[in-house]
Order: C-alpha cells, then structure tokens, then sequence
C-alpha cells in the first residue's frame, strides 16, 4: 500500500512538471508568434526606409518624370508618408451575443450621476449630435471606475477603445511630458477611440483620486447600429402599411424612409389648419390626433374621428395642390413622418433608372481586357521579373514586373505580408476587395488579373498604372483648373457609377485613390473600403479618409453609396482649392467640423459658382437630398451646370484629350532585378481559407 501511494505521488508530480513544461512552451510559443510578427514590421519599415533613399537617389540621378521609378513612385506612395492613412474598424456585426452582453451592461447610477453625463455629452461637439434615445442608451451602460493620485487613464502611444466622462477629481493632459491643459467634472475625453483603433497623442493622469464612467467602443457602436436598425425598420414598416405606396418597389420605400423628417407636435398644436394649401403627407409615428371641423355658421368644431399610429392624412397634397378640408390637431404628444410633394416627386420620376449602358461597356471592356491578358491564364508567380519596387504601404509593397516571356508586357504586384493582416483584423476587408474587383470590368477601375499566394505573403497582380496619382499632380501644381478638374472627377463619376449599379460603395475616393494610366486617363485603385450592400440596405462599418468621410459614418447612423457623393464633393473641392474643405491637424476637429457641415465653409473665390454649387449638392447632410443620390444616380451629375458642354460619350470611347500625358519611359528588356520564389502556389478561386 505504501509502495502504490508512493508510486501514485510520483505520477502526480511528473503530470504536474509535464503541466508546467506545458504551460511553458505554450508561452514561449506566444513570445516567438510575437517576436516574428515584430520582425515582420521591422522588416517592413526597413523596406520603406530603403525606398526612401532609393527615390531620394532616382530624383538625383534620373532626370525629370521620364524614369520608371521617379514616374510611378507617387502611384503607390506611402500613405503613412502621405499623412492620410486609409481608416477601418474592425470587423462588427449585431449578432444575439453582442446584443445580450451590451444590454446586460447596464449600471446603477444616482439621477446626478445621470445627469452629469448628459450634461457632458451635449457639450460635446461629436456626443452631442447623438439622438436623445442614443444618449439614454449610452449612459445607462457605461460603468464607473476610480482611478488614484499619479495614475495614468491613458498613455501617450497607447491605443483605446474606450471614452470617460470625469465625475470627480481633476485630471491633467500632458503631450511629451509638457503640460497642455486640466479636465474638469463633466468633461468627455478619449471620444475619438469610439470610432477607430487610434494611437493617443497625449497622456491623461490624475491629479487627485478620481471617480469616472467608461463607456467602450463596442458597446457604443452596437447601441448606435441597433438604434439605427429599429428606427430604419420602424419607418419602412409604418410606409409599407399605406395602400397606395405599397406597389412601390423596395428600394423606394427605403429613399422615402431617408428622406421623410421626423416632426414633433405638443398636445393642442394644429398639424393641418382647414382652408390653408398644403403640400405635405404625415403618417403618425406616436401619439394621436383629432379630426375637426368647422362647418359654415357653427362656432364649434365637430370632431369626425381619432386617428393614432399608423394612421396616415394629407395623402392629396402629393398629387397636387391641396386645399385642406378639416383641422388636424394633436390630442397628445405626436411624432409624424413627414414628406413634402416635391420630395415625393423627385423619388417617383427618378424611380427607372437604366444600368444597360454600364453594362455593355463593362461587357466590352471585359471582352478586350481579357484577349490582352490571354497569355496570363496559365502563369503562375514565378513567371514574372521583378523590375523594381513602386511603393510600400501599410501591410506591404507594390513591384512593378513583367512576364519573362514577354518582357514588354508590365504589371503591378502587390505583395501583402499575411501575418500583418491577421494581426490587425484586415481580412475580411482584403477578401471582400479581392472578390469585388476580380469582377470589375470597368476602364475606369485598376484591372485585377490573378492572384497567387504562399506561406508569408499574398499576391495581386493588376494592370500598371504609370502615370502617378493625382496626390502628385496636386503637390506639383497646388490646385488644378476648372478643365483638368472636370475631366478627372467624370472618371471618377463614371467609376463610381459602374459599382453603384452593383450594388457596391467605394468609400475611399481620395486623390491619392486616383492614378493615370500612360494616356493620361484616370482610374480608381483597389481598395480595402470597397463592399458590397443589398438594395435598401445600409453597412455601419467606420472607414475611410478622415476628411473625407460623410457626417453618416462618422456618427454610425448607417450608410450606403450616397456616402460616395459626399466624398464625391469634397474630391472637387480638394481638386481646385489644393486643401480639404473640413482640415486640422486633430483628426476629431476634423470630424467634427464634417458634421457641422458645408455650410460652414467659406469656399474659396477661385471655385467658380457652377463648381461651388456642385460641391454644395453633393455635400449635403442628409445622404438622400445628395446630388446622385436618387435612382438616377450619377446621371443627375452629369446634367449639373458643371459638366455643361462635356462630352460623356467620348470620355468613354476615350476620344477626349486628356489635361496631361504622363511622360512614361517603359523600362529596357533585362533590367529585371529579381523574381519570386518557385514554390509559391497559385490560387485563382479561393482566399477564404488563408
């Protein structure tokens, strides 16, 4: 008995030091995942450096635009270099878990705590634009934390996801050490982490014990998709219920639902006054109203009937003037959706929109693309020379290649390193680019041919584009005049309309999006940005260009390809002014200034009054009063007083000079510098399992 207790207490042990070499290994495993993925980045801004002093050397020693590498080396500049770096949360969506988490959340608060939040909120220019509904929801989940004297909220170079609001104590704001100013109770802080992974500029400590409420990003951004999804299919349903909308076909339904405005009434208000003209339909979203009138000779009004949610009246003014024939009055608090005859109008006549012309020249250019690049059906990557690199970017490079079997045919390979894609949640947003342009038969759109891969990195090759971008052209000239402008926003136009008809947002249009091609046409590059939406839908994802990105997306309302018009108008205004309409060098100043809107701005006097009127209808607040934004879609662009005498069917038949012919000179045979490795594999159909 002794011997086998003996024997199992040696067992035991053993099983407990086999644990612990376990446990051991599995950390140094997670230390060496680490340590390559550090080695990774390493490697990757040592390649952006070496980039550097090769372009610095290309400019010395290679005259004017002429040289390959001075040519395209603005194509793919660096957008970190270029200080305007391509935005994209995470992966989110509103499944039951997320939902039953975030409302689970909710903490016990005094009515002062309350309060004090609120007060915070609506003295803060980005919080305060939130619906009153957004803000209950928000406050009963955000949860209080202490923090002691001499403690760090947040450190400078860390990343967040959460924002405070300082109930007690006072904090101080610090940036390299140096003191910038004191936050006080009733202060918001750190609200930009709300929106996107952002690295902090300044350190927030504690000057004495502090009490403060978290609210993180997650759960932000659930309450906001949620609200918007329920009021979404509040307004659909209350529409579909009215007999005479209800042969309207879906999508119109959804731009009415944009486009009614939420109206409130108090109890004793007249909505309707008889004898008056109206233009204007209501249907009841709360509340109830009285029917009344007034006959000749009676001083009293007779009530006719009580009509509550759901309920619709002024239905007439939408066919034509309406003289109305009773009073309408709130019997309590009321909330209406409400559109005007013009409104309801301009949505019925743009109800047919054609999509035939896009696609035959999709069709045509897919037809003539495909029997140039005949010879890429079998090749595989160690099929092509590396001539040299074009650029870095922030999860790789771009070479330029030829095929060794035919040295005068070029191409674009992008090499994204796979771990850095993993590490910062960007798959999903590469496969989604990959399967839209592969698609992407437009002249206007950079040409994906194939894809490869292998065990480090993937592979995309496309056309190459060896123009520069529009990014250069700017900072060579400061701004563009009214000719050049025109012409390469109606490329843009004209891409913008090939993916809309299918239903995808581009959600990055930037000069920096937007390359030349050797004939000195424009064209819109791949982008991590680009997704597909269902008709009627809308999409809640955070991303694109601080500066660019429509007040909707920065106030997590939902979007759809309206947002396109918006950056639309501000890709204009950049164009011929050389800045950004909405621009700081605090990107939440930025953003806030976006919500503010056009209005806001003093355009500047070299914009004529035809371009300033576009920029302003393209910019509009309300994504569905936004110029292209109706079933015409850009259509109603290209009949603005702007495009006046522009030749749309040339552009397209690319009969049209174009402002500049990039002096390209094509690299000579056997100036290949290297070449990809030979067991790369090959994988035309399928990223999905990388």
């Amino acid at each position: 008995m002794c011997l086998y207790l003996q024997v199992m207490g040696t067992l035991r042990d053993l099983q407990f030091a086999l644990q612990l070499k376990i446990e051991e290994l599995r950390q140094r495993d997670t230390l060496i995942d680490e340590l390559e993925l550090e080695l990774d980045t390493k490697d990757e801004l040592i390649r952006r450096l070496q980039e550097e002093l090769d372009r610095y050397r290309a400019t010395v020693s290679l005259p004017g635009p002429s040289a390959v590498s001075a040519a395209c080396s603005a194509q793919f500049e660096d957008q970190q270099r270029a200080k305007r770096k391509t935005v994209i949360s995470e992966p989110f969506s509103l499944d039951p878990v997320t939902l039953a988490m975030v409302s689970q959340r909710s903490c016990d608060k005094s009515q002062e705590s309350q309060r004090l939040i609120q007060a915070a909120f609506l003295k803060n220019d980005l919080l305060k634009n939130l619906d009153e509904g957004e803000i209950r929801a928000i406050v009963a989940c955000m949860y209080p934390t202490t923090i002691s004297q001499g403690c760090y909220v947040i450190q400078e170079g860390t990343s967040g996801a959460q924002a405070y609001v300082l109930e007690e104590g006072k904090l101080e704001v610090t940036r390299d050490g140096v003191k910038l100013f004191t936050i006080e109770p009733e202060d918001v802080f750190g609200e930009l982490a709300l929106l996107y992974s952002c690295t902090h500029t300044c350190s927030v400590s504690a000057q004495t014990d502090s009490k403060l409420w978290v609210i993180d990003r997650k759960s932000y951004q659930t309450i906001l998709m949620q609200s918007g999804l329920n009021s979404l299919s509040h307004s659909v349903e209350l529409l579909s219920s009215v007999p005479f909308l209800q042969s309207l076909p879906e999508d119109v339904i959804m731009k009415m639902s944009d486009l009614m405005e939420e109206t409130h009434y108090t109890e004793g208000d007249y909505i309707i006054q008889q004898g008056t003209t109206g233009d204007t339909f209501y249907i009841i979203s709360k509340g109830q109203v009285k029917v009344t009138e007034k006959k000749p000779g009676h001083e009293e009004q007779t009530v006719l009937s009580k009509l509550s949610e759901r309920h619709w009246f002024g239905e007439k003014a939408l066919w034509g003037e309406d003289v109305r024939t009773v009073n309408v009055v709130a019997a309590s608090a009321v909330t209406c959706l409400v559109i005007d005859r013009q409104t309801f109008k301009d949505i019925i006549d743009g109800m047919v929109f054609d999509c035939s012309h896009e696609l035959q020249q999709s069709h045509e250019f897919k037809v003539e693309s495909d029997k140039d690049c005949a010879l890429l059906s079998s090749s595989t990557l160690s099929d092509f020379h590396i001539i040299c690199t074009l650029g870095a970017g922030e999860f790789g490079h771009v070479d330029l290649v030829q095929l060794k079997s035919n040295s005068k045919c070029l191409f674009a390979m992008r090499v994204l390193k796979r771990k850095l894609i993993l590490h910062n949640n960007q798959r999903e947003h590469i496969l989604r680019e990959r399967r839209i342009l592969m698609e992407a038969h437009c002249p206007f759109i950079i040409r994906l041919h194939k894809t490869f891969r292998d065990p480090e990195c993937l592979y995309i090759l496309t056309e190459a584009c060896l123009g520069g971008d529009l990014c250069s052209l700017l900072k060579d000239k400061g701004c563009l005049d009214e000719c050049s402008a025109r012409f390469y926003t109606a490329c843009v136009i004209e891409a913008l309309t090939f993916l809309h008809c299918r239903g995808v947002i581009y959600r990055d249009i930037k000069p920096e999006n937007v390359v030349l091609d050797e004939h000195g046409y424009a064209k819109l590059i791949g982008s991590r940005c680009l997704k597909k939406v269902e008709v009627g839908k809308k999409t809640w994802t955070f991303c694109g260009t601080v500066g660019y990105m429509a007040p909707e997306i920065i106030l997590n309302k939902g979007h759809s390809t309206s947002t396109d018009f918006w950056a639309l108008g501000v890709f204009v205004f950049e164009l011929l002014s050389g800045g950004l309409p909405f621009s700081s060098s605090d990107p939440l100043k930025t953003l806030t200034a976006t919500i503010r809107g056009i209005d806001h701005i003093d355009l500047p006097k070299n914009i004529s009054k035809s371009a300033s009127s576009l920029i302003k209808k393209l910019c509009r607040s309300n994504p569905s009063e936004r110029l292209g934004s109706l079933r015409n879609g850009a259509k109603d662009i290209q009949k603005h007083k702007w495009f006046e005498g522009f030749n749309w069917d040339w552009l397209c038949k690319r009969t049209l000079n174009p402002p500049v012919i990039p002096k390209v000179k094509h690299p000579l045979d056997g100036s290949a510098c290297g070449h990809y490795t030979e067991d790369s594999v090959e994988l035309c159909a399928n990223w999905d399992d990388f």
